[in-house]
């Protein structure tokens, strides 16, 4: 009951720690989330539009590659960032832009996925008024990205649930260094296991209510153009 108390209070008085976890850990996730969405969106929608050889085995990998366990992301962007890895020599490893580079990394596949299914939705809905106005592949894509851009919100919300929501990958990318990579889930797997109850579970609600705010906002925004385009 006191934690809880100190938990709220923390969060009433501004406290400059738990605040500065906060912006940095929805700089980072909301970064994440954009990068993933630009190469995200037109991905999955070509996958949805091209006829190729293998396109069903891409589709499945694809899918799968939406469960990627977060350590092996992580794991993998350490050895690419660190010293002796391809990428040392920019020197990303225990930066916030490595820890936006893992989360893109595992965001991407379930906004490509989702996109694809999207895309593939609507492609047998209006393939025939689009053939019919001999809309080239750049225009298709683009006409059915902006059709179901309603529908892709949700991809791009449980792209942010999933980086928002992680840990192992950005502790191991990041290194958890106070006042520098230290985010709202690794500072509430710190802070508990360090007996600092108040500041763990003041971090945990404000993540809840982000996410919270973040969905509410988009879900505004969705039934407001909803009923602007009839």
């Amino acid at each position: 009951m006191s934690e809880g108390l100190g938990a709220w209070q923390l969060i009433a008085s501004g406290d400059a720690t738990l605040f500065a976890i906060v912006r940095l850990s929805l700089a980072v996730s909301l970064s994440a989330v954009a990068i993933a969405m630009i190469a995200g969106l037109p991905l999955g929608a070509i996958i949805a539009l091209a006829r190729f050889p293998g396109r069903s085995a891409i589709v499945v990998l694809l899918n799968g590659f939406m469960g990627l366990p977060p350590v092996v992301v992580g794991l993998t962007i350490y050895l690419l960032l660190s010293r002796s890895g391809p990428l040392g020599e920019f020197g990303l490893l225990f930066t916030p832009a490595a820890m936006v580079i893992a989360q893109a990394l595992l965001v991407l596949p379930i906004i490509a996925a989702l996109t694809r299914q999207t895309v593939e939705d609507l492609w047998r809905e209006y393939r025939e008024e689009l053939t019919a106005m001999q809309v080239g592949p750049a225009g298709l894509v683009a006409t059915l990205l902006w059709d179901g851009r309603f529908s892709l919100v949700t991809a791009l919300l449980a792209g942010f649930g999933r980086a928002a929501a992680e840990v192992g990958t950005v502790m191991i990318v990041g290194g958890n260094i106070d006042g520098f990579t230290r985010t709202m889930t690794t500072a509430i797997a710190l802070e508990t296991s360090k007996g600092n109850l108040p500041l763990a579970m003041g971090l945990g609600l404000m993540l809840i209510f982000l996410i919270l705010l973040i969905n509410a906002a988009a879900w505004g925004v969705r039934v407001w153009s909803e009923q602007r385009a009839g």
